[in-house]
């Protein structure tokens, strides 16, 4: 190790060091009392290590402890993109999480901690530094799961992600311990050089499967969605706000570093097992959630349909297909942040509601807030002109140009019967039954503003993306050789 290595990773120390004095400063002061000056300090620390990586960091592919970490373009554009995803709903969960007296001092740093990992996962470049990324967002994904003590859904549902997020760390472990058999290494830059096209060993083709097992897990991709509905529902709803955000990031991201940095040499071994579980996950999703009533369900198997289609740009195995993720992945998160900020605006007489049928002819109450929901509804159906239809454009360009037209034709199919849930909420908020009795009024302006915001960029994107294109394509670069 050398002082060029901590500077490399010094976002990292940065954010691990603050979360770490913080815990102490807490212990000796009054705890809860300063968990909502926590939540700001560390959404600001957040954003400004996002500012710090995108324009001071430097640039060009370096690696830090002898190749373990690999700091490059790609890795740069994650981790802005789970820094500034991570701040956003921290911002938005400070008032909701006050209210309902959830808001412990360890929320924010075990978001922190978790974002940690998330940096170090799109960084890895040894399978044993992409386990310890891994486990280390995953442990605290686990506690905030279950925040609210009180109640058995939230109990249940960080239960029941502890139990199967073990399993999936048991696949991918066992997937790990085959690659470094038959590889003789755990690092990418050693198993790329062994895994050669057309001349993949039976067992290294085994570990390769159990580690895209282990990863799909992480990002809810068929078949190892089975947590998500339940966790979603059961987590707090800012919680769940997180767990769509920057941990889908970061576990694309990562799926994309083995796959590019470990096995880019045997492309025609992976793409058609990622394609299948692209397809799955887009079809599941998208029937699965036409009878959903609660909205934070049919939030989790939406998350399965786009990680269906985000999947697609990575089954393609070129840097197009990279590129389409990344934009997908930034599109996605955006959109996810402004739907979020309303649903957490859904409540009556203070408490908070999750049936759709509660949305009822509300663009009579709140006709901001309706053509707000509106547009990011459109968007993450992919109804042109919004950003989301761009999104699924480029994906789909991506696997039909890699010669997979079946999955671009199969994903246009999903798309037009996910079109549907999506649909029925802007169907219940302008043509719904009238009740006397609906959601309240007004909301946080903190959460209008982002309600606002998110769906301003779903329609001034259209015209640059505000330079989210370009940045994709450079980090895609730096991925794919």
């Amino acid at each position: 190790m050398v002082p060029a290595d901590l500077t490399l990773i010094l976002p990292e120390i940065v954010l691990s060091l603050y979360a770490m004095a913080m815990l102490l400063v807490a212990v000796y002061t009054s705890k809860d009392a300063m968990a909502p000056l926590l939540v700001w300090l560390t959404a600001v620390l957040m954003v400004v290590l996002a500012v710090y990586i995108a324009g001071f960091a430097g640039g060009g592919t370096a690696s830090a402890f002898n190749g373990m970490l690999v700091i490059d373009g790609f890795a740069r554009f994650a981790k802005v993109t789970i820094l500034l995803s991570a701040a956003a709903v921290l911002v938005m969960s400070e008032g909701y999480m006050k209210r309902r007296d959830l808001l412990r001092f360890e929320y924010p740093l075990l978001v922190s901690l978790s974002a940690v990992g998330m940096m170090i996962m799109v960084s890895a470049g040894d399978l044993m530094a992409l386990y310890m990324g891994l486990e280390l967002q995953s442990l605290a994904l686990y506690v905030v799961a279950s925040l609210r003590r009180d109640s058995v859904k939230s109990t249940e549902a960080g239960l029941k992600y502890f139990v199967l997020g073990a399993l999936s760390s048991g696949l991918l472990l066992y997937g790990a311990s085959l690659v470094y058999g038959y590889s003789g290494t755990t690092l990418f830059s050693g198993i790329i050089q062994t895994a050669q096209a057309g001349e993949v060993s039976l067992g290294l083709l085994f570990g390769l499967v159990f580690l895209i097992s282990g990863m799909a897990f992480k990002v809810s991709a068929v078949p190892f969605h089975m947590w998500t509905p339940d966790v979603y529902e059961g987590s707090p709803t800012p919680v769940t706000a997180f767990f769509a955000t920057a941990p889908k990031v970061a576990a694309m991201a990562l799926f994309a570093r083995v796959l590019h940095d470990a096995f880019g040499n045997a492309v025609a071994d992976w793409s058609q097992v990622v394609a299948l579980i692209s397809l799955l996950s887009m079809f599941l999703g998208a029937f699965a959630a036409i009878g959903q009533s609660n909205i934070k369900r049919l939030m989790a198997y939406s998350s399965i349909a786009h990680m269906g289609y985000a999947l697609m740009g990575l089954a393609a195995g070129t840097v197009l297909g990279v590129q389409a993720m990344l934009i997908y992945m930034a599109i996605y998160v955006t959109m996810n942040v402004g739907t979020f900020a309303f649903i957490l605006m859904m409540q009556k007489d203070g408490q908070p509601v999750v049936d759709i049928a509660s949305l009822n002819m509300y663009s009579k109450k709140e006709p901001g807030k309706a053509l707000a929901m509106l547009v990011l509804l459109f968007s993450l159906a992919g109804v042109p002109p919004m950003l989301g239809f761009f999104g699924k454009f480029y994906v789909l360009r991506a696997a039909y140009e890699a010669g997979l037209a079946w999955l671009a034709i199969a994903g246009v199919i999903a798309s037009v019967i996910g079109a549907y849930y999506y649909l029925r909420i802007v169907f219940f908020m302008y043509f719904g039954d009238e009740t006397k009795e609906g959601l309240d009024e007004g909301g946080s302006p903190v959460l209008w503003g982002f309600l606002m915001a998110s769906a301003a960029i779903m329609v001034l994107g259209i015209a640059n993306m505000f330079g989210v294109e370009d940045a994709a394509a450079a980090a895609a670069a730096t991925l794919v050789n």
